[in-house]
């Protein structure tokens, strides 16, 4: 590490200064001299999680890290605008490509340049994000929702997800937000924008049925798709069927299974919307069967049989950690990003077809 980590890294029964360095250096561990951040050493990378690493590294001071990170993106995008859904010491392992995956790289950048002020890399990454979101655009269903693959034969599934696309929600705001500050309008992404926000508030139908999943429970929040009332009633309405207390939150539903991902994930969702308390008891509950001794996160732990699995340690993980605590410490771009009052919201619309 360069420097010590930022005050906002610091969190009363989660991380105190020298734990905060260590899980910042866990995923320093793991990023290759190319700047690519897999899940753990010898595993593959996926552009989300990847991202999701980077911002992390952003928010601990690691610019050069970070940036390294999106330049690896940038140099790994195809002509389409897209990437590939996994990539394992630089080779392609799945070509399929995801459109969540696809979109996020919106969110990293603009949380790099809140980050880092740096106009020249907003500019020179500037095309490698419009190609990205215009991908995005084309892959629009019906109703406002974004197909969530396009297969290795190079057609689109008819169907969406809606942890995918609250994530594409999101980062099409944050896309927005770039073009802004360009001075680049993109008239289309405001549209794809609205239309999805509308989707995801009032037309679940259109999304396939994931209910067993706690992403599709909070990921309309996290991706700044509900706020305020609405969003509280969808926090409520399945908090005891997928928060264990004292542990973290369930992967599935109906699973003995406790992940360390999810239950950061839904701490910043809870901080998003003022529910910092309920936040911090999830990320103080986690430390205790989840955080390794160097400072890097178990992905999750099976309470009935007291087990850790699988054994494995991913930078994503410990990345949505320190995001989660970013947010609460007041880290002015995570904030700024994940807050959603600061994201242009798109266009207005009522009802789609």
């Amino acid at each position: 590490m360069t420097a010590a980590v930022p005050e906002a890294l610091l969190l009363d029964g989660v991380l105190d200064a020298e734990q905060a360095a260590d899980t910042v250096r866990s995923i320093l561990a793991e990023q290759r001299p190319d700047g690519a951040i897999p899940w753990f050493a010898g595993h593959h990378l996926d552009p989300w999680d990847h991202t999701e690493a980077a911002m992390a590294l952003d928010t601990a001071g690691e610019h050069a890290a970070a940036e390294a990170a999106y330049r690896w993106l940038a140099s790994r995008q195809n002509p389409d605008g897209s990437w590939y859904a996994a990539y394992t010491d630089g080779t392609v392992t799945d070509r399929a490509k995801e459109s969540n995956f696809c979109a996020y790289i919106a969110v990293g950048v603009w949380h790099h340049h809140l980050s880092t002020g740096d106009d020249a890399f907003l500019e020179w990454i500037w095309p490698v994000v419009r190609r990205a979101l215009d991908f995005i655009v084309g892959l629009r269903l019906p109703g406002g929702p974004i197909a969530w693959r396009v297969g290795e034969d190079g057609a689109a599934t008819e169907e969406a997800l809606l942890t995918g696309s609250s994530s594409i929600l999101h980062a099409l705001r944050c896309g927005l937000a770039v073009a802004d500050y360009l001075e680049e309008p993109q008239p289309d992404w405001e549209l794809a924008a609205g239309r999805l926000r509308h989707a995801i508030a009032h037309h679940p139908e259109r999304f396939l049925d994931k209910d067993r999943y706690s992403m599709d429970w909070y990921y309309p929040v996290l991706g700044t798709g509900l706020r305020g009332d609405a969003a509280v009633a969808r926090i409520e309405r399945d908090w005891e069927r997928f928060v264990v207390p004292g542990l973290g939150v369930r992967c599935v539903s109906d699973r003995p299974w406790v992940t360390g991902g999810e239950s950061a994930e839904l701490a910043l969702a809870l901080w998003a919307i003022g529910q910092s308390d309920r936040a911090v008891d999830i990320l103080r509950w986690i430390q205790r069967h989840l955080r390794h001794e160097d400072g890097s996160y178990w992905t999750g732990y099976v309470f009935e049989d007291d087990a850790i699995w699988p054994e494995e340690r991913t930078t994503w993980t410990a990345g949505a950690l320190l995001l989660a605590v970013a947010a609460l410490g007041g880290d002015p771009a995570t904030v700024a990003v994940f807050g959603g009052d600061q994201l242009p919201a798109g266009l207005v619309v009522q009802d789609c077809c």
